[in-house]
């Protein structure tokens, strides 16, 4: 689904720049949700307000700290990053998910589904404040699904999408079995969809009803990773997602 030549070209690139650079530019920024709850994230800026801003949200129980490794990477192609406290989550990679923290203080549920308020929260404050330019959504696991949903629903703000594992994981939470394939039906921005191998089935129908003419999805040839943690470094076929992906965003 993308051109091996060019992905390898893009991806020497990366790694060129990123072991290039002087260091990550970063704040802890603060802002509000839609019910009151005070949400953080990391601000990783190339070039503040008019570089394209990709919003990365994280996979159940994890916090922003997924992105420590993935967002300067992000930056030495370009473009900043808001890695974003979604209140369903918890900790990883020593990063303690604070909106999760101030939304259990006010006494505020913590489902996924109570997580899509966050995310358009995160899109209104990143159009508004941290870019002119191109915005990108990003998920990992629940929150890529959401992503889907996000794109399709403020498509005047959302400019693509990527999706890291997505799948219908609502069901329990009060809402239909085809919360997000139904979402994802009005999507009609650039979209790359990434998984495990074995992940396909769970996101092929909710792909197939996105009528986005610039759609693309990848699949690795070993067993792969869950979410967006398939591109950190230490697994062994990083570097192939990696490759996909930059392909995808150069194409956009």
């Amino acid at each position: 689904m993308y051109s091996l030549t060019l992905s390898l070209i893009l991806w020497s690139q990366l790694v060129f720049n990123y072991n290039q650079s002087v260091g990550v530019k970063k704040e802890l920024l603060h802002f509000k949700s839609s019910d009151g709850v005070e949400m953080s994230a990391d601000f990783y800026f190339v070039r503040k307000s008019t570089s394209p801003l990709i919003i990365l949200f994280h996979q159940a129980g994890w916090s922003r700290g997924e992105y420590l490794e993935i967002a300067p990477k992000l930056n030495a192609l370009g473009y900043s990053c808001l890695a974003v406290d979604l209140r369903s989550g918890g900790a990883v990679n020593d990063v303690q998910n604070e909106t999760n923290i101030n939304a259990l203080k006010a006494s505020k549920n913590t489902r996924y589904v109570d997580a899509y308020q966050d995310m358009q929260a995160a899109v209104k404050y990143g159009s508004s404040r941290l870019t002119k330019g191109k915005l990108i959504v990003w998920g990992s696991s629940y929150s890529s699904s959401l992503a889907l949903k996000l794109a399709g629903e403020m498509s005047d703000k959302v400019d693509a999408v990527i999706a890291f594992s997505p799948g219908e994981y609502f069901s329990s939470q009060g809402v239909g079995r085809d919360y997000i394939t139904s979402g994802a039906s009005r999507v009609t921005q650039p979209v790359f969809v990434t998984s495990a191998r074995s992940e396909k089935n769970n996101w092929w129908g909710m792909y197939v009803s996105i009528p986005s003419e610039e759609k693309q999805y990848y699949l690795p040839e070993t067993a792969g990773n869950h979410g967006a943690k398939a591109l950190w470094s230490e697994y062994a076929d990083s570097d192939e997602y990696w490759m996909a992906l930059s392909g995808f965003l150069k194409s956009i």
